[in-house]
């Protein structure tokens, strides 16, 4: 699984960083998503599937 984030259409909910913190936060200047893991361990793959759907935006895709 691969995490791509478009910064652009993120209008920083910050629902991704709510649902899965260990791969995504926040910019401190606008609030964007910013992916901190890439590439999620199997462990956190459903965490970064709910973070996907809970995105209002549709910023988050995954790559499989």
């Amino acid at each position: 699984m691969r995490i791509i984030a478009d910064r652009e259409i993120c209008v920083g909910a910050g629902m991704c960083a709510l649902t899965a913190p260990e791969n995504f936060d926040q910019d401190t200047d606008e609030g964007r998503v910013l992916v901190l893991d890439e590439n999620p361990a199997p462990d956190r793959q459903e965490a970064v599937r709910q973070a996907v759907l809970a995105c209002p935006s549709g910023a988050i895709t995954i790559e499989q």
